[in-house]
């Protein structure tokens, strides 16, 4: 047995005051005077002999309990069998939990400060020669060494809130890669935490069971929480001055209901719309907010919810861009369409280009999104070579085909994009019989869909096999599925194939109240789909348009004063931005080719810290199967003393404690209860 506080050992000194008590006894005597004291000799001495012992247990019980109220302020411990092995100095690795959860709080402040303190008050509990490692949920490289504990302590102060988010086993995988720099230590880990269920992983943690772990369990006052879980647009496509159409959807983390929270919308530091929701507990709630009244180019968005006292994720950052026109490029077999650029002409929205077969400047069909092929008798193979190059990349191809001529150029076209290909021209009459309403093309163009709707006619058109490995999609079709108007799909981009062009002559088609909003969808769908916002620390990989930069560009991505490069990687079709763990805060970035503004990118949490759900013990406990952790819920005050009885072995002051009151009853019992016995004297006669 040893002590941790040994110096409280002299106080066994005062053992002496009851033997001094007891030594001399300074009760006062009643003299009784008796003619003749011969006769009570035996009463006297058995008495004595009786009170003697009597006193002799009370001293005993008196210097028991004064040595063991010593001994328990001494903190009395068995080693622990492990710590008889001389370790030179031992290694311990520090996990602070700073994710968004942590800025809760109860009666020491928020949770951040605790564990701060507590990482101090566990690094106190080791010797000055020991080596200590700091580690947070940003993994900062900085911080993957050891520390002395000057150092440490410094390191403490430095943490703040983050928004990166990390599960038990890789932080525990990432303690212990530094342990293999001192393989002759003892090693510990402390991961200091409120343990939400999201720090959980699914699998069971894989650790060093030569690693001794203690997870210490932080706990916060009971608060309810609103979070924003996500957003989106009625309609992908916007116009500039149109209606907007934008529905939110909130989360109510508590089991509590949420009542009239109010949502705010805010585009370019403008708030454009408001409004508020119920939420029943544990469920979500989504609501539609309009507004309208926005110019052509990037638009910087945030929702903001009034959720007190978790403020942390209140805030949800989006952006999108409202083009000033679709530029749309119509390649003419012959003279333009008076249909297609009639069409388009209404609105100023659509930016209408007309050029010959033989006049295109291939660079530039990357500039078009949505490119109609008009009545091309003859395509060569260097056109359909860079039509599958512009569809693969994502551009939108319409083909209206010519009757007049032979097909084969038309068949090579098509099979080089995948599609079904001519099987030959019809001359005789057909109707349109089925019409594919569930399209993205008629959505929202019906209020009331008809039972009997008026579809085209044709009177020659081009029937097209029907292959099995086609990505076909019908959108209006004859009777048997003989393809009328059919959408096919290479790549990232779309194919729709008519069966007739766009003359009176082949059918009625061009004049039928289905042309118009076929071809207004059509160049409306081209515009590539934008994402409104990122994931921070999970959207490693952020898709964009292809950029070139020269010798002389950079890539930025700034917001205020803040600016950081992120990676660019070219593919065929699209580039790519890597921003690793550059961007750390929510919010709205600029990203800048030198000084021009290629886009904006919205980053926010990834969510699961808003639920305030806590793991219990044993769902803790069974993450560790193969391995005995250790769960520590730190008491008010200092847990240094605690820390350095785990350390040292088993604890006995409580037991020192327990029989320093077992003595002082027996003491009392002893002295209420233990009498004299009742002997009488006999008189001679």
């Amino acid at each position: 047995m040893r002590f941790l506080a040994p110096g409280f050992l002299f106080a066994l000194l005062a053992i002496a005051i009851p033997i001094i008590i007891h030594l001399f006894n300074f009760r006062k005597f009643k003299k009784v005077y008796f003619s003749n004291v011969r006769f009570l000799k035996f009463v006297q001495i058995q008495t004595s002999s009786r009170q003697h012992l009597k006193d002799r247990l009370i001293l005993a019980s008196r210097i028991l309990a004064l040595a063991f109220l010593v001994f328990a302020f001494a903190r009395p411990y068995i080693p622990d069998p492990e710590n008889t092995r001389a370790y030179q100095q031992q290694v311990v690795s520090i996990f602070i939990d700073n994710s968004y959860s942590m800025e809760a709080v109860n009666r020491e402040g928020t949770l951040l400060d605790e564990s701060k303190r507590r990482a101090k008050e566990i690094a106190s509990a080791y010797n000055l020669n020991d080596k200590f490692q700091l580690l947070t949920h940003d993994f900062e490289g900085k911080y993957q060494r050891l520390l002395n504990y000057d150092e440490f302590l410094t390191a403490v102060d430095e943490v703040k809130i983050s928004s990166a988010n990390r599960n038990l086993s890789q932080i525990i995988s990432r303690q212990e890669d530094v342990f293999t720099k001192e393989p002759n230590s003892r090693k510990t880990v402390y991961i200091i935490s409120d343990f939400q269920e999201n720090l959980l992983p699914q699998a069971p943690v894989q650790s060093d069971t030569s690693v001794a772990i203690r997870l210490v369990r932080l706990t916060s006052n009971s608060q309810p929480n609103i979070s924003i879980d996500s957003i989106w647009f009625a309609s992908a496509i916007h116009k500039p001055g149109d209606s907007e159409q934008m529905v939110v959807k909130l989360r109510n983390n508590s089991d509590e209901k949420a009542e009239n929270v109010p949502v705010k919308i805010t585009i370019n530091k403008q708030q454009k719309a408001i409004g508020s929701l119920t939420i029943e507990p544990r469920a979500t709630a989504a609501d539609t907010l309009s507004f309208s009244g926005l110019r052509a180019g990037w638009q910087e968005g945030e929702i903001e919810i009034t959720d007190f006292p978790v403020v942390f994720d209140d805030r949800f950052y989006f952006s999108f861009n409202v083009q000033q026109s679709i530029p749309i490029l119509i390649i003419n077999g012959g003279s333009p369409n008076e249909y297609l650029n009639s069409v388009y002409r209404s609105d100023l929205f659509f930016n209408v280009s007309n050029v010959s077969s033989g006049n295109i400047n291939y660079s530039g069909l990357n500039n078009f999104p949505f490119l109609v092929l008009n009545e091309v008798a003859e395509i060569s193979d260097g056109l359909i070579q860079q039509l599958r190059q512009y569809v693969n990349k994502g551009g939108s191809l319409m083909i209206y085909p010519e009757l007049q001529s032979n097909q084969e150029s038309l068949k090579k076209l098509l099979q080089a994009l995948g599609s079904d290909f001519p099987a030959e021209v019809v001359t005789a009459e057909n109707k349109v019989t089925s019409i594919n309403l569930q399209h993205p093309i008629f959505k929202g163009v019906f209020e009331n869909i008809p039972q009997k709707l008026d579809l085209p006619v044709a009177k020659n058109y081009i029937r097209y096999t029907l292959q099995n490995n086609t990505t076909r999609q019908s959108i209006l079709d004859f009777p048997g599925r003989v393809s009328f108007f059919s959408e096919y799909k290479l790549g990232r981009g779309k194919i729709y194939l008519s069966a007739v062009p766009l003359n009176a002559e082949a059918s009625n088609f061009a004049r039928h109240s289905v042309f118009v909003p076929i071809m207004y969808q059509t160049a409306l769908l081209s515009l590539r789909d934008q994402n409104l916002f990122h994931k921070l620390n999970r959207d490693q990989a952020i898709e964009i348009p292809k950029i070139t930069l020269n010798a002389n560009q950079t890539l930025k991505l700034k917001k205020g004063e803040f600016e950081a490069i992120p990676d660019l990687r070219q593919n065929e079709n699209f580039s790519q931005l890597y921003v690793a763990d550059q961007i750390r805060q929510n919010g709205n970035y600029q990203l800048l080719k030198n000084d021009s503004l290629l886009a904006i990118l919205s980053f926010n949490d990834s969510g699961p810290e808003s639920n305030l759900s806590y793991a219990s013990d044993r769902v803790i406990e069974a993450k560790f199967p193969d391995q005995k952790i250790e769960l520590i819920t730190p008491k008010p005050g200092s847990m240094q003393g605690a820390v350095e009885s785990i350390n040292q072995g088993t604890s006995l002051w409580k037991l020192c404690i327990i029989l320093a009151l077992l003595f002082l009853a027996a003491e009392i019992l002893l002295i209420r209860f233990y009498k004299k016995s009742q002997t009488k004297a006999v008189t001679l006669e």
